[in-house]
C-alpha cells in the first residue's frame, strides 16, 4: 500500500495524477491519496475579503496563520471544492473513491495549539487565536476499512483536536503520519517542482538521493513549503516507511514516475 500526497500549488496537474492512480488501481495497486489546496484557498480567501496571512517561525518554517474565519474558508475549499472535485474525477475514471477530511471519524487527530511564535520585523511575537496542530494519532481502522471494501480514500486536512475542535495541520506531515501508521511501503510527496533542489529554482540542481539517516542535513536546501516536505520525509522514514519520494506532479504519469524513482528519493 502506498500513500500519495499531492499539493495544491499552481502548475499541478490533478488530471494526470488521478488518471495515473486510476490506471494503477486497475492493476491491483492500492493507494490512499492525501491532497492540499493552498492555492485555491488563497484565491477564495482574497475574494471573500479575508486574505491569507503567512508567518515564519523562529526556526524558519513558514505556515498559514489560521484564525477561525480562515479555518472556515479552509474547510470550504479543502473539504468541498478540491476534495469533491478529485472524487468526481476518480468516479469518471471508474474508481470508487470516498472523500473525507481528517475531522471525519478522527482520521487525523492531534493537540490544538491556540498560539504561535512568529518573527515579524526581526522580533519574535506570540500570535493568539490560532487553530493549528500536528497529527499525533491516525484512525488506521477507518482507513483500512475503506481500503478492504474496495474504496480509494481521498483525504485532506483539517484534523481534529483531542477536545473535538477542527485544527489546520500540515498536509505533508499528516501524510507522513498516515504512511507510518499504515506501514506503507512508500510515501510519494508530489508538488510543482521535480524534488529537492540544491540551488532553487534551478531544476537541473535536483538532489536525487538522500540517506535516511541524514534527512535533516538537507533542510538547508529546502525553500518555503519544501521544508515541511523534507521534515515529513524524515518523520515517515523514522516511522518505518520503506522509502519517500519527493516527486513532480506536473509530469504526464506523475505517480508512476515517482514510483520508478524520478525525483528525490529518501530510502
Amino acid at each position: 500500500m502506498i500513500v500519495v500526497k499531492v499539493g495544491g500549488s499552481a502548475g499541478i496537474d490533478y488530471g494526470a495524477v488521478c488518471a495515473d492512480l486510476a490506471a494503477l488501481w486497475e492493476e491491483g495497486r492500492r493507494f490512499v491519496l492525501v491532497h492540499g489546496g493552498s492555492g485555491e484557498t488563497n484565491r477564495v480567501a482574497e475574494a471573500l475579503g479575508h486574505p491569507p496571512r503567512f508567518v515564519t517561525s523562529p526556526s524558519g518554517y513558514t505556515s498559514r496563520f489560521t484564525d477561525r474565519e480562515t479555518l472556515e474558508i479552509f474547510e470550504m475549499v479543502y473539504c468541498g471544492k478540491v476534495n469533491k472535485g478529485l472524487v468526481e474525477r476518480f468516479q469518471r475514471l471508474g474508481v470508487n473513491a470516498v472523500g473525507l477530511s481528517g475531522l471525519d471519524g478522527r482520521i487525523f487527530e492531534g493537540r490544538h495549539k491556540d498560539s504561535v511564535r512568529a518573527v515579524e520585523n526581526g522580533k519574535v511575537k506570540v500570535l493568539r487565536g490560532d487553530h493549528t496542530g500536528t497529527v499525533e494519532r491516525v484512525n488506521v481502522g477507518l482507513v483500512t476499512l475503506l481500503l478492504d471494501a474496495g474504496y480509494l480514500p481521498v483525504l485532506n486536512p483539517p484534523a481534529v483536536s483531542y477536545g473535538g475542535v477542527a485544527i489546520n495541520v500540515d498536509g505533508d506531515r499528516a501524510a507522513a503520519a498516515l504512511a507510518a501508521a499504515l506501514g506503507a511501503e512508500a510515501l510519494l510527496l508530489l508538488s510543482n517542482v521535480p524534488g529537492l533542489l540544491r540551488a532553487f529554482p534551478d531544476e537541473a540542481s535536483l538532489i536525487r538521493q538522500i540517506p535516511a539517516d541524514d534527512v535533516e542535513g538537507y533542510l538547508e536546501f529546502a525553500q518555503d513549503r519544501m521544508k515541511k516536505k523534507v521534515l515529513g520525509a524524515a518523520e515517515a522514514v523514522r516511522g518505518g516507511v520503506g522509502r519517500v519520494v519527493l516527486g513532480d506532479a506536473r509530469a504526464e504519469r506523475p505517480v508512476s514516475a515517482a514510483l520508478a524513482g524520478a525525483g528525490t528519493v529518501v530510502s
